[in-house]
């Protein structure tokens, strides 16, 4: 009996280590095991904040804030619009400070350096209504660049248009005659001044105006004749 405990006692002993070398081998080898039935990967490691995103992915790419069309900078020569107002008040044309503020009626001071026009709106009129008067409605035009944009292809009137004050794609194209019977309304190109390209549905922005892209000045808008064939 003695001598079968022994055995059997060894035995357990050089199991126990081919199971224990066996067990810390796949440990290291453990990415073999996705292959498996049944196993799930464990999820990857979100990556770092302003890390690269790798080639292949769907992430959209956005331009920097300060290479947007419509973000002001100092030097940059703005018409300031007001209306809705009890008195007439004139449009106030003045050129962003080189500590990027301006000042507007009732010697109000905003900062409008790093802002878009949007923005800048937005915060004139709060600071006026309804601490000063009771409504307004403010324009910010931004006369940086020319101030022109361009329409063409499949429009009444195509050519140069004046750019007088914010508009959308819809607008534009409304101000160059509307679109001819023979306009490819789901694939209208509008390029910026940068260079960038989108395609607009301008049928789909009737319905949802958030697809209705703004018009800035230098900005070229296309649109394509359609396939007579098509419905």
């Amino acid at each position: 009996m003695m001598t079968a405990s022994k055995f059997i006692g060894r035995w357990g002993v050089v199991f126990g280590l081919l199971l224990a070398g066996l067990w810390l081998a796949g440990c290291q080898s453990g990415p073999q095991y996705a292959d498996l039935p049944g196993f799930t990967p464990p999820p990857a490691a979100p990556a770092a904040p302003g890390a690269p995103v790798p080639a292949g992915t769907n992430e959209p790419s956005q331009a920097p804030e300060s290479e947007r069309l419509d973000v002001l900078h100092p030097g940059d020569l703005l018409t300031i619009t007001f209306a809705d107002l009890p008195i007439i008040v004139q449009p106030i044309e003045q050129r962003v400070r080189d500590d990027g503020t301006i000042t507007l009626i009732e010697n109000q001071t905003f900062t409008a350096a790093n802002k878009t026009r949007g923005l800048l709106e937005k915060e004139i009129r709060e600071r006026y209504v309804p601490k000063i008067y009771l409504k307004m409605t403010v324009s910010v035009m931004h006369q940086k660049d020319t101030q022109f944009y361009y329409v063409g292809g499949e429009v009444k009137s195509p050519g140069r248009q004046v750019y007088i004050s914010r508009l959308t794609v819809l607008g534009a194209i409304k101000s160059a005659g509307d679109f001819t019977d023979f306009a490819n309304k789901k694939k209208v190109q509008l390029t910026r001044a940068n260079g960038r390209t989108f395609k607009i549905n301008c049928k789909d922005a009737l319905q949802n105006p958030t697809l209705d892209l703004e018009v800035f000045p230098g900005d070229i808008i296309n649109v394509p004749r359609r396939n007579p064939f098509s419905f």
